[in-house]
């Protein structure tokens, strides 16, 4: 085999192994989405293509027969019953208002704590800041969950079990670790130069954080942002530990209790919440994903 057909072939593999991870990815997917249309509740009963008529549009296929496949593609029926009971029926528009509202105040929250530790770290020296860097670092490499019963005790003294600034805090401060040392590693690659003659103009380190540095950090304060704003928006695990009460449930809890042992009798109902949680996750990468790769590829060259 020559070299030239050696690299055709791994371009076809590379290809190939390509085509196969987004038809794994995209498949569960499409299954949820049209799965939310079936108009019946039953998992085994949910079909791809609601109604459509397979053995009809296989016969068009075999036979080259547009009106044949375009007959099975007719047969088709969505329908928008489970959505309207989501909204009539349930709780769901709470849920969705809740998980909002901690989803937002934990993306503003940990923003600040994150870009000015990160500040902190990265342009002062002070004692106990390599002791500091080194303990985040360490942090990173336990799963938030082991401190779990260490949050429950600590909440309930504090009184904010049942509450939604109880889980705010609880987000806000688990991310710091990881965000702050990649928000410090783009600062790092700031040039002092700035700050040196904004200070010469009598700039103080509140303005030149504020106008000189943040200006420059769209990247990264994009990422951190939205990043912070997706965790809470999917995460059960700290809710359920936290949450109890109906009228502060979120998504995930509503959605889970919802369909707790009844999974195969309504999950197009469940199909259709899971579609909707997923919508504003969806607008907001589509809307900053280039901030979102350029802020951590930044944070990461340091």
């Amino acid at each position: 085999m020559t070299r030239k057909q050696k690299e055709r072939l791994g371009s076809f593999l590379k290809h190939l192994l390509l085509v196969l991870v987004a038809i794994f990815t995209i498949y569960p997917v499409i299954w949820i989405v049209m799965g939310s249309f079936n108009p019946g509740t039953s998992l085994f009963a949910a079909q791809i293509i609601p109604g459509m008529d397979w053995t009809l549009f296989w016969e068009g296929v075999r036979h080259f027969s547009p009106s044949t496949m375009l007959e099975a593609f007719s047969s088709i029926r969505l329908s928008l019953a489970h959505y309207s009971h989501l909204f009539s029926e349930t709780q769901y528009l709470l849920w969705y208002k809740n998980t909002l509202k901690i989803a937002f105040w934990n993306m503003i929250l940990s923003t600040f704590l994150v870009v000015t530790a990160a500040y902190a770290f990265s342009r002062f020296r002070f004692p106990g800041r390599k002791q500091g860097l080194m303990a985040m670092l360490v942090l990173q490499m336990f799963p938030g969950f082991m401190g779990m019963i260490a949050i429950y005790i600590l909440l309930l003294q504090l009184n904010l079990l049942d509450n939604h600034w109880g889980l705010i805090l609880v987000y806000a401060g688990g991310s710091i670790p990881f965000n702050a040392w990649l928000v410090k590693g783009y600062f790092d690659t700031l040039p002092k130069s700035l700050e040196e003659a904004a200070k010469i103009d009598g700039a103080s380190n509140t303005t030149i954080f504020a106008r000189v540095l943040m200006p420059l950090s769209v990247p990264i304060l994009v990422f951190v942002a939205v990043s912070n704003f997706i965790g809470p928006w999917m995460d059960f695990i700290f809710a359920r530990l936290v949450l109890r009460s109906n009228e502060n449930k979120t998504l995930a809890i509503g959605l889970f209790e919802m369909v707790t042992g009844r999974g195969n009798t309504e999950f197009t109902l469940f199909a259709a919440g899971a579609v909707l949680v997923a919508v504003p996750i969806t607008i907001l990468f589509m809307m900053f994903q280039r901030f979102m790769v350029e802020g951590l590829k930044a944070g990461a060259n340091k």
